[in-house]
């Protein structure tokens, strides 16, 4: 057996010494009662200090704060000539790319007339936003005077740059100025903090899109997502930061929101304290919401509008289901597995109706239930009129007019017919796409792989040629995915055995989110767990409260865990930050499982 996998081992040893101090469930928890608090900010210094630390760390090595900015269109043969200051022979050569794709050609010249051919290039969909480095036919050892650039269908390129064989850049004039104009911002080797990864080539160039009026080239998903990441490039410019921006913003803000859905859930702080802890040094949550994608700001949305149907269920309160609906209609608007999210809502709905008009029966009478409402059945109908506004109407409204951008970039206003065509043409287009993603992924897994961490998604790999690396994935934190495997049974049988509607809210919420990936048959990858992780967090916080309420010293064992998990992530934050790191060392530590890529 591999050393490394010892760690995995001792960490399910640890998760067993854990639950071994779970009571013998007979007392469902109950929240805590809030006690009388300091006013003001004060009495919550734990999660504002967390969610402090959290931000910096997210932010730390996000991306540079500027990237080449003026860019060069190509036409079908139109050429660019770089001339040397001091002729140089030409070890490689590199460009910052835009957003069109094409192709161009590299020919060297050792006086200015001649031309020999040198590299060809295309510039296809993964090749955007990116410092990239063409693979020279053949490096001249000769010196050079010239380098002339080719340009074919539409090819984009922001910046240049040439070395000589020892790496030193070489200074040179252009008759493109756009070319030579940031020679200030050229790196010394692409890397994930200059160029866009993953499906940042996708997401952050739409975004840019609208940002600029253009017809965008990714239409897979609902265009807010898309929207909100162009917020941070309107701040920061169309820079690594500028595009990851908000996404590892929203990251810190389920910070103290899943402390607010905890405090709901739970009361008291020190159980809402935990679960912030645990969403803070999950790796999946860290990942993925620092990098230009769109499932981070739906994750958000889901903790809202599961957060304040909770919170209606407790108060009855319209102002609840409302907020509910709308932030339904935010999460649609972002991307389609909020759908599924909000059918989870209305499961939840449903259910708490079903048992407010069977509390006027016979047989609800006979076990002495009592409805909420004096007229339960006026109440249900008067609701489905309020659900049909804001879980339909609005959120269709919301849906609707999220594809501004696309209008703006056909010149047609809302409402029109134009408009409404176009955002009807692209539920179709969506739905197609989706149904036929069935390409085999190296890093493709099914919803059951997930649950146990089997198989990660590799974002970004960067070997430097001297036994360092810099890579990255998202994954569950192993002690959060496999702890809060278990809770999922302590939810079931506190739901069959003791009927606890709270841990029956808890179940189905995981498990809503889960489910529809069942019987999804496209291609799939662990990214898409993002929904049920929060939910995971919450499971682990109901235990924690069983424990609160029957055990004594069960604060230890909850820090225990926690320490447990902050503890991971620092041994695996070289993983999910892209940080230098000795490879062969990396994967002593790291490759717990056959399956993990590191």
């Amino acid at each position: 057996m591999k050393a490394t996998y010892l760690f995995p081992i001792a960490t399910l040893i640890l998760i067993v010494i854990f639950y071994a101090g779970l009571p013998a469930l007979r007392v469902c928890p109950r929240p805590k009662k809030i006690e009388d608090e300091k006013k003001g900010w004060r009495s919550h210094w734990f999660i504002l200090a967390l969610t402090l630390l959290y931000t910096v760390v997210a932010f730390v090595n996000l991306g540079n704060l500027r990237s080449p900015q003026t860019y060069r269109d190509f036409g079908e043969n139109e050429t660019a000539v770089l001339e040397l200051e001091e002729p140089s022979a030409i070890g490689r050569v590199m460009f910052y790319t835009g957003i069109r794709q094409g192709s161009f050609t590299l020919e060297f010249s050792p006086d200015g007339s001649t031309w020999l051919p040198a590299a060809s290039y295309e510039q296809g969909h993964a090749a955007v936003l990116k410092w990239e480095e063409p693979k020279l036919d053949e490096a001249p050892t000769e010196p050079m005077r010239a380098v002339r650039i080719t340009g074919f269908s539409g090819a984009e390129l922001c910046e240049a740059a040439l070395f000589s064989p020892e790496g030193e850049q070489l200074a040179f004039r252009c008759d493109c100025p756009e070319l030579c104009d940031e020679q200030d911002l050229v790196p010394e080797t692409p890397f994930f903090l200059n160029s866009s990864y993953f499906d940042e080539i996708y997401h952050a160039r739409t975004a840019w899109e609208h940002l600029r009026g253009m017809n965008i080239y990714e239409w897979t998903h609902p265009p807010l997502g898309k929207t909100i990441i162009s917020l941070g490039i309107a701040i920061f410019g169309m820079t690594p930061f500028g595009w990851r921006f908000m996404g590892t913003l929203f990251g810190a803000a389920m910070l103290p929101l899943i402390y607010w859905f905890a405090r709901k859930l739970f009361g008291g702080k020190t159980v809402p304290n935990a679960c912030a802890v645990l969403l803070a040094a999950d790796f999946m949550h860290f990942a993925q919401t620092r990098i230009a994608t769109i499932d981070t700001f739906g994750v958000f949305f889901i903790l809202l509008m599961y957060g304040f149907m909770y919170e209606y269920l407790c108060s009855r309160k319209l102002k609840d289901l409302a907020l509910s609906g709308l932030f339904f209609g935010f999460g649609a608007a972002c991307k389609w597995t909020c759908l599924y999210a909000g059918a989870g809502l209305g499961v939840l709905w449903l259910a708490h109706w079903i048992r407010q008009l069977r509390a006027v029966s016979p047989e609800g009478a006979a076990l002495g239930e009592k409805p909420d409402y004096k007229q339960p059945g006026n109440a249900f109908l008067k609701n489905v009129g309020f659900c049909l506004v804001f879980f339909v109407a609005v959120p269709m409204l919301i849906y609707y007019l999220s594809y501004i951008p696309y209008g703006n970039a056909r010149d047609c206003l809302p409402f029109s017919r134009e408009y409404t065509a176009l955002v009807w043409k692209n539920q179709g287009d969506m739905f197609g796409y989706h149904q036929g993603v069935s390409s085999t992924h190296p890093y493709s897994s099914r919803w059951y792989q997930w649950m146990l961490d089997i198989r990660p998604v590799f974002f970004y790999l960067k070997n430097f040629g001297d036994g360092r690396r810099s890579s990255f994935g998202t994954w569950l934190n192993p002690a959060l995915c496999w702890a809060g495997l278990l809770s999922l049974f302590v939810l079931a049988y506190m739901l069959i055995v003791r009927r606890d509607r709270k841990a029956a809210f808890l179940l189905w919420s995981y498990l809503a989110q889960l489910l529809p990936w069942v019987l999804i048959t496209r291609t799939t990858f662990e990214y898409h767990y993002f929904p049920c992780s929060v939910f995971l967090v919450l499971s682990m916080g109901y235990v924690f409260s069983l424990m609160r309420d029957d055990v004594k010293n069960w604060k230890w064992r909850v820090y225990g865990f926690c320490g447990l998990n902050a503890a991971l992530f620092l041994l695996f934050y070289p993983a999910i930050s892209g940080m230098i790191v000795n490879g062969s060392n990396a994967s002593k530590l790291l490759k717990w499982l056959p399956t993990w890529p590191f």
